[in-house]
């Protein structure tokens, strides 16, 4: 083509122009403004022969057949190219075995991607994996806000920050239990299982509760610290007891029940069972010790009370703060 003055521009105008559409100019019709588009007829360009019919002027002023100067190779391409994020891309679907899990799908083609792929390549995920990922995203979240406010409201209740400490180290325990229960159950870390974690939170922290909040009440009549958590133990053994059997057998139909949604339920159920079964059982023994270790860092609610009530006793037995001297009235 450099020989002969053809330049590439021609070329491509040309071919746009033969093989395709070109928006040539504009005229105006009773108001309106229509387009003039330039293209080959239909039957000029179906087959790869159709390039001999198309020539282009060179330098000299001669036409030059476009076949002369272009080469044409056919190669199996795709029918559409897709793009994520404006990026060349391509969607990789399939269906799991039975057995194997989405997580553990996911997981899978992350490393066989990550071993495979060059580094600037990214991945991400549409339908069923996409709603997989985002929940399982937002539950972390939903798990961390949930203990964050229990702890709060705990801290606001009991006027110390040792007293929730204590308590929330049954969340640990009752998600042990859950995790145990569904791995001797066959089933899955889902989002209803997740769920049911998250419920553990509330659920649990009533064991400790009960306890400290009764050791407390026992400190403020002037018991001993020793002697307050065992005897908080004692008497709130039956009181644990019965809730915690309570919830257990509440949550027996949601694990054993049947028909559509059945997995949702007794994932569920079984978190809740295994939950409620070891932390209720730990925490009958772990509470009264750990209070009776970090409990003297902490003072009853009513140890200020007690304190403002005996400054004001001391300072109105001597008369007042605010006693006046006749003879100097500036004092």
């Amino acid at each position: 083509a450099a020989d002969l003055g053809v330049s590439v521009e021609a070329i491509g105008r040309s071919l746009e122009l033969m093989f395709g559409e070109r928006e040539v100019s504009t005229y105006v019709d009773r108001g309106y403004e229509y387009s003039v588009i330039m293209q080959a007829r239909a039957e000029d360009r179906i087959t790869p022969s159709d390039l001999k019919s198309v020539y282009v002027r060179a330098a000299g002023g001669d036409l030059v057949p476009l076949s002369n100067l272009v080469t044409m190779v056919e190669i199996a391409g795709p029918q559409k190219l897709n793009r994520e994020d404006r990026l060349r891309s391509i969607t990789v679907s399939g269906s799991m075995k039975p057995g194997v899990t989405l997580g553990q799908a996911l997981d899978t083609l992350s490393a066989i991607a990550r071993d495979n792929l060059p580094a600037e390549a990214r991945i991400s995920y549409g339908g069923q994996s996409k709603e997989f990922k985002r929940a399982s995203g937002s539950l972390y979240i939903t798990f961390a806000f949930a203990l964050a406010v229990v702890f709060l409201v705990l801290a606001a209740q009991f006027e110390s920050w040792v007293a929730p400490a204590v308590i929330m180290v049954t969340v640990p325990l009752a998600l042990t239990g859950a995790l145990a229960i569904l791995l001797l159950t066959n089933q899955t870390l889902n989002v209803y299982s997740q769920i049911g974690m998250i419920l553990l939170i509330g659920i649990m922290a009533k064991n400790g509760i009960l306890i400290v909040e009764f050791t407390n009440q026992l400190r403020e009549r002037g018991a001993t610290l020793y002697d307050a958590v065992l005897a908080a133990s004692e008497m709130r053994l039956r009181p644990i007891l019965m809730t915690s059997i309570a919830t257990i057998f509440g949550a027996v139909p949601l694990s054993l029940s049947s028909g559509a949604g059945a997995e949702a339920r007794s994932a569920i159920g079984w978190v809740i069972i295994g939950g409620a079964t070891l932390s209720t059982l730990m925490t009958l023994f772990l509470v009264p010790v750990l209070f009776l270790v970090v409990g003297k860092y902490s003072q009853p609610r009513s140890t200020v009370g007690e304190k403002i009530e005996a400054l004001r006793l001391k300072f109105s037995g001597q008369g007042g703060v605010g006693h006046k001297d006749a003879t100097h009235p500036a004092e």
